[in-house]
């Protein structure tokens, strides 16, 4: 049976874009940590849609969980068309402050488990000539972010490493797609390494848009067969600005202007 893998899916993006392929009637394949909401969700989105929604418990910011989620899926005889990289976790604060194995961790979720679920899944697809990667990065791949640094460049591979294997996969068939949403009301910025003096300066004054918004987008973008979007008029106005002034100096007007805010 053909399915939708999305990571990360118990809350913000991805809880939102499940529900909205639900109603597309597209049979899902649901990873994340929580097992009881992975459970309620899934029977909910099976018996309001007439679809197939299971799920695999798993926590891909540690080592060797990719393989465990490829493994189950082929235990259950699922094939996996489309790869939703959703998950993903952000810290906020000085780099030399944070806490050294959660920024490690974030590494391993943002990047590492991106890349191993991309070269597990990747190979039917190809035999297949038909398939669909979707990366989600982020606003902050488009420049180095101070305060943010390690969750920025976390993204600036995932841009780097989307944006060339769109092109690898091209001759087989396979569309992959480089997704990048900007401040999202989600509980994103919620986390230990988020909920901080710090965080809260970083969102500030923000554009932000809603899970709903950004699903919408993203099946939007997928349905065109998109190999990149920025979510929001706005971020992709920014991001294209962005591109025309050197990283340098974004870089030391962020700082300094975060640090004004901060007192320092």
């Amino acid at each position: 049976m053909e399915v939708i893998l999305i990571t990360g899916a118990t809350s913000g993006i991805g809880e939102a874009l499940a529900y909205r392929l639900a109603k597309k009637k597209r049979n899902l394949l649901l990873v994340a940590r929580n097992e009881q909401k992975l459970k309620q969700q899934c029977e909910q989105l099976s018996n309001q849609n007439g679809i197939t929604a299971s799920y695999i418990v798993a926590d891909l910011s540690k080592p060797e969980t990719a393989y465990y989620v490829f493994e189950e899926a082929k235990k259950r005889n699922l094939s996996v068309n489309v790869l939703v990289n959703n998950a993903g976790i952000g810290s906020s604060g000085e780099f030399v402050n944070n806490n050294l194995q959660s920024e490690l961790e974030m590494l391993q979720l943002n990047n590492s488990s991106l890349v191993a679920l991309c070269h597990l899944f990747l190979p039917e697809m190809k035999n297949n000539k038909n398939g669909t990667i979707i990366n989600v990065g982020s606003m902050a791949s488009f420049f180095p972010s101070p305060y943010m640094s390690v969750y920025a460049a976390s993204k600036m591979f995932v841009r780097s490493f989307t944006q060339a294997l769109t092109e690898e996969c091209k001759p087989y068939g396979v569309n992959v797609m480089l997704f990048c949403p900007g401040f999202t009301s989600s509980n994103f910025m919620n986390t230990a390494a988020n909920n901080n003096e710090w965080g809260k300066i970083l969102v500030k004054g923000a554009y932000t848009q809603t899970p709903e918004q950004v699903a919408a987008e993203m099946i939007k973008a997928l349905e065109k067969k998109k190999t990149f979007h920025v979510s929001g008029f706005q971020n992709a106005m920014l991001a294209k600005i962005g591109s025309l002034i050197p990283y340098s100096t974004i870089t030391s007007v962020f700082a300094q202007r975060k640090r004004k805010e901060m007192g320092l």
